[in-house]
């Protein structure tokens, strides 16, 4: 099968070039100089070609911003991958594989459970209550266990449309809600001083099919906008310049970010009490 064999309402899925323009160090020949002996290198192309050849497609890329000109080419990477027999519904949402490696010592191999949701194009990770991530050390890392591990997510997909179901169901109360939203905003800030917006403001809907007051709108809503940023609430810094929340890049900040948050929303729908927000990881 052809990458460019498939297409959905979201993109087409990504040829060879598209991944070579948005991530070159998906192509590395060989690991980042001065890597262990133990290092076994497996290209991360090799585990695409894999995964496309058990009809999973490419349908996102991303690429780790560098600081040290040592690491380009060999920075940590993230794909988004969907099924085949998925590419051509027009659900609200689908579940995508989430592969995370680098080539620089930086990462593990990861394998994480994702939904991608075409209203407001948000790329979800599920929390590791629900999906523990897959790891693989580069030592003596085999291609195809990698591939074989991707497969159980397909066992998975079903308790996905469970979970997405009861937080449709779990009407929050604006305590809730609110109390959902100061937890959220400590994910990203290391105090609600800190932070540039109210926690408040994080349940503003950017559109009218995100309004509502279950547990499946909240979240969106609010991890659309600790992510794409852009938000504020006309609050301004001690010069006198407007603060907003600034989108995040970083592959991990976005990751980790995205699975508090499913966590957070797991724990309301499961009817327990939300952690301490001062154990709470920022994602920065």
């Amino acid at each position: 099968m052809r990458l460019s064999d498939t297409t959905n309402f979201k993109a087409v899925a990504l040829k060879e070039e598209n991944l070579r323009i948005a991530a070159p160090s998906i192509f590395a020949s060989g690991p980042m100089s001065g890597v262990s002996r133990s290092y076994t290198f497996v290209p991360t192309v090799r585990m695409v070609d894999q995964l496309c050849e058990h009809n999973w497609v490419p349908v996102q890329v991303d690429e780790q911003r560098i600081r040290n000109e040592a690491r380009r080419g060999f920075q940590k990477h993230l794909i988004r991958f969907r099924r085949v027999e998925q590419m051509e519904t027009l659900d609200e949402w689908n579940v995508e594989l989430v592969l995370i490696n680098s080539h620089d010592c930086g990462s593990a191999y990861q394998l994480h459970a994702g939904i991608y949701r075409r209203i407001c194009s948000n790329g979800l990770v599920c929390g590791e209550g629900s999906f523990s991530a897959l790891r693989f050390r580069h030592a003596g890392l085999v291609t195809e266990e990698v591939v074989q591990a991707s497969f159980r997510l397909l066992d998975f997909m079903p308790r996905v449309g469970e979970l997405v179901n009861r937080f449709r169901s779990r009407e929050l109360e604006v305590r809730e809600s609110l109390d959902f939203a100061r937890h959220a905003l400590r994910l990203r800030y290391n105090s609600a001083e800190s932070a540039p917006v109210d926690s408040d403001t994080l349940l503003k809907a950017r559109r009218s099919d995100d309004e509502g007051t279950d547990l499946w709108r909240t979240l969106n809503r609010v991890g659309e906008n600790l992510e794409r940023g852009g938000l504020s609430d006309f609050h301004r810094d001690q010069r006198g310049k407007l603060r907003s929340v600034r989108a995040l890049r970083g592959i991990d900040s976005k990751v980790t970010l995205n699975k508090g948050l499913w966590d957070l929303a797991e724990r309301l729908a499961n009817g327990q009490a939300l952690p301490e927000v001062d154990t709470m990881a920022m994602t920065a």
